[in-house]
């Protein structure tokens, strides 16, 4: 290779990696707040997200999912919007990461790695429950087909034990939304093929897997992209 070429690549590569002082991960402290939701919280974990947890504006979502995952700000406005609707902050225009755990709003049954409302705690990271969702995803990376059973196998479970499970219509498809973006996040915008390495990190340490060698997309994730993505995980299903 080339000097200049030689230049170019290395640039590009640093360029790809968070700021060493800004975003490097941190186990949150015992006061800080999060979510049931892994991806918000491993924002948090990186400082894309406030690191307390506490007070986080539409803004801050749209801009730390842009620099980190670089999601398109049109997908995190409408979520974003509905997030703000369960502020305990006393300000309308942020929330607490924790006021997320409210029951079927954004938080809702069959989560691939939380166990339901129901059953006392729909924040806590659950390893039996993340344990039957990984034996979905046998291979190096996660096809559609794996992805969807994984949900639906989750929902038929959740359903079977939980005399209270409500999953509405809206719902189930916010779901596969969680799963689109994990596999556009960690794979590829097209055919898929998430890491499964990489998928299982975000689920079990919230963090991103840059040591493992992620890096964010070039291509910036937009809300068409996820469609896409949810029709070839519903198309499997």
């Amino acid at each position: 290779m080339q000097p200049k070429y030689l230049l170019v690549a290395i640039i590009s590569a640093v360029s790809a990696l968070p700021s060493e002082k800004l975003h490097i991960w941190q186990p949150p402290n015992p006061t800080d707040r999060r979510s049931p939701c892994p991806m918000l919280n491993t924002l948090a974990n990186h400082g894309f997200l406030p690191r307390n947890g506490v007070n986080v504006s539409l803004d801050d979502l749209i801009t730390g999912l842009s620099e980190s995952i670089n999601l398109a700000a049109a997908a995190t406005e409408t979520p974003g919007e509905i997030a703000l609707t369960t502020s305990t902050t006393g300000n309308a225009s942020t929330f607490n990461l924790d006021d997320l755990d409210k029951h079927h709003i954004l938080e809702h049954d069959a989560s691939l790695s939380r166990n339901d409302f129901y059953f006392g705690d729909d924040h806590t990271f659950n390893r039996t429950i993340w344990g039957q969702t990984l034996t979905h995803f046998p291979n190096r990376t996660i096809s559609f087909a794996n992805a969807a059973a994984a949900r639906s196998d989750r929902i038929a479970a959740a359903a079977a034990v939980n005399p209270q499970f409500n999953m509405t219509a809206t719902e189930q498809t916010n779901s596969y939304f969680e799963s689109a973006l994990y596999m556009g996040v960690f794979g590829n915008l097209t055919t898929g093929n998430a890491v499964t390495k990489f998928v299982e990190i975000l689920f079990t340490q919230e963090r991103l897997p840059y040591q493992e060698g992620w890096r964010k997309s070039t291509q910036e994730i937009t809300f068409d992209n996820l469609v896409y993505l949810v029709s070839q995980l519903t198309a499997a299903a």
